[in-house]
C-alpha cells in the first residue's frame, strides 16, 4: 500500500528535495506541498494523507498550530504528523507531541532516516529517539499543564493492570520485543495491549501514550 505524504515547509528547495526523494520510493507518493501551516491544514483536509512532514518554524501559521489543528480534526484521525526541526530538544517539539504529533526528526537527518521515519509513523508507531525523548520528558513533558485534560485520571482507570504495565514500559522507551521478554508475553500480545490502551485513552499512537504516561504520573522524569 502506498504511503501518501503531504510536505509542509516554507523552503521551496527543501520541499523539492524531499519530493524527489519520497517519489523515488515505490511505497510512497507526495500528494501535495504547503508553504505554511494554514495551507498544510487545508491540503490535509483535501487529500487525507497518511503522513504530514511538518516544519515547525514557518511564517504565518506555524507548524505547531497546524499540527494541533490536524490532530484535533476528527476527519483526519488517520493522518500522522512527523515534525521536522532544527533543534531536537526545542520546547516546540514537546508541545507538538502534546497536541498529537507522532514524532520528530532533525533537519540534518539522512535521506534514509527520513524515509524510515515516514514509514514508522505511517504504521502507527512513535518516532522518538531515546536520548531526545529523555531530554524532552525531563524538561517539558513531565511539567504539569494548567489546561491538562481533567478526564485523564478517569480514562486511566479504564485500563487493566496489564495494560498499564505495558504502557509504562512503552513510555520508558522499550520496544515490543523488549516488553515481551520482560513480561513473558508474545510481541503480538504486547501490541494488543498497547492498541487497547491507545483506544481507551483516545491516543493517536505510541507517542501520545508516552505523553499520557508522564502527565498522569505513571512515569517520573529521570533523576
Amino acid at each position: 500500500m502506498t504511503i501518501r505524504v503531504l510536505l509542509a515547509d516554507d523552503q521551496a528547495l527543501l520541499r523539492a528535495t524531499f519530493r524527489i526523494l519520497i517519489d523515488s520510493c515505490e511505497d510512497m507518493d507526495v500528494v501535495d506541498e504547503a508553504d505554511d501551516g494554514a495551507r498544510a491544514v487545508e491540503l490535509a483536509r483535501v487529500h487525507h494523507p497518511d503522513v504530514v512532514v511538518m516544519d515547525i518554524r514557518m511564517p504565518g501559521t506555524d507548524g505547531l498550530a497546524a499540527t494541533a489543528a490536524i490532530c484535533a480534526d476528527p476527519g483526519l484521525r488517520a493522518t500522522r504528523v512527523l515534525v521536522l526541526t532544527t533543534f531536537q530538544t526545542d520546547e516546540h517539539v514537546a508541545r507538538a507531541l502534546r497536541v498529537g504529533a507522532s514524532g520528530f526528526l532533525g533537519k540534518n537527518t539522512t535521506a534514509e532516516a527520513l524515509l524510515d521515519g515516514i514509514r514508522t509513523v505511517a504504521s502507527g508507531e512513535a518516532l522518538l529517539s531515546p536520548a531526545a525523548t529523555r531530554t524532552l520528558i525531563t524538561r517539558f513533558l513531565a511539567t504539569p499543564e494548567p489546561d491538562a485534560d481533567p478526564a485523564l485520571p478517569g480514562l486511566l482507570g479504564t485500563l487493566t493492570a496489564r495494560e498499564r504495565e505495558v504502557m509504562v514500559l512503552a513510555a520508558d522507551g522499550r520496544s515490543d520485543t523488549e516488553i515481551a521478554a520482560e513480561l513473558f508475553l508474545s510481541p503480538l500480545t504486547v501490541r494488543t495491549h498497547i492498541q487497547r490502551a491507545k483506544t481507551k485513552l483516545g491516543a493517536r499512537d505510541r507517542a501520545q501514550l508516552v505523553v499520557f504516561a508522564y502527565r498522569a504520573g505513571l512515569m517520573r522524569p529521570p533523576g
